[in-house]
């Protein structure tokens, strides 16, 4: 369970309400992302009524520093074994080349950013998964440290954040990116944004592949179970899942290298997947 003194989904500052908006950015995409994604985030920032908050992965960056280094990538229902040999290469990737590098282009497109690991401040305070016999040091959030996170913003900063967590004792733990960013949005009730570089969620309609508007959470068990949903969606899936289960307002999976796509979701526009709990699932044809 985690702990954080959680803040409404809204506070004001002054006349303005300000809203929480937690982007994930996935690995794969993120060497795609055009400079218009990260200018779409400094102008929800300008507008003074969105504060955004971003958490990446880097999954393809550390399996190829794995490879340069002689050692090969396990993966458990989306989520990498992790030794303690590995753990040194996914910190070094995640809060070294990758959070540098997002911070690098929010600041070409004038925005102001702060790169920061879940280990800064114990900002993710994190023990072992259940799994941690067969995944290693594979952690799960168990508290957010609001503060720190309130001290970046509050200083017109858009935090970036590795999701590297730690325990009391010291023990670093690599988080899943999705897993990571479920949490944050929890403590801050905010709304969450994973960005793909694919539309949503697929299935099959007679014969034909089809991007969900909408998915409820017995149809993402469903496509589990039968195989539909594999890989790095499962671990995606399930941390949006658990995110509406604990207050998040709204989970959408969108493609950030379509135009404007954040601004549209922002607005209120039917765009990407929407997951939700309990109403009916529906095609875009």
């Amino acid at each position: 369970m985690i702990m954080s003194k959680s803040m409404p989904l809204t506070e004001r500052k002054g006349d303005e309400v300000m809203e929480y908006l937690v982007i994930k950015c996935g690995g794969s995409v993120m060497e795609q992302l055009p400079p218009s994604f990260y200018k779409n985030i400094v102008q929800l920032h300008e507008s003074q009524s969105v504060i955004p908050v971003i958490v990446h992965g880097g999954g393809p960056l550390i399996s190829t520093m794995m490879s340069k280094l002689g050692t090969e990538a396990t993966f458990i229902n989306g989520l990498r074994v992790t030794s303690a040999e590995v753990l040194d290469v996914v910190e070094m990737v995640l809060s070294g080349t990758v959070n540098k590098q997002i911070v690098r282009k929010l600041l070409q497109v004038k925005g102001q950013a702060f790169g920061m690991s879940g280990v800064d401040g114990m900002l993710l305070k994190a023990g072992p998964t259940k799994d941690a016999t067969t995944l290693g040091y594979v952690g799960e959030v168990v508290e957010v440290n609001r503060k720190a996170l309130d001290s970046m913003m509050n200083k017109g900063f858009i935090p970036v954040i590795s999701p590297i967590g730690m325990d009391e004792s010291g023990q670093r733990y690599n988080i899943n990116g999705d897993t990571a960013a479920s949490a944050i949005a929890k403590a801050l009730g905010a709304k969450l944004c994973m960005i793909s570089d694919i539309p949503g969620i697929y299935t099959e309609l007679n014969g034909e592949k089809m991007t969900l508007k909408q998915i409820t959470k017995k149809k993402v068990e469903d496509m589990i179970s039968s195989g539909m949903i594999s890989g790095g969606m499962i671990p995606k899936v399930k941390a949006a899942i658990d995110g509406l289960l604990h207050g998040i307002p709204e989970v959408v999976i969108l493609n950030g290298l379509e135009k404007d796509s954040l601004l549209h979701f922002m607005a209120g526009l039917e765009i990407g997947t929407k997951i939700v709990l309990s109403e009916e699932g529906h095609y875009v044809y």
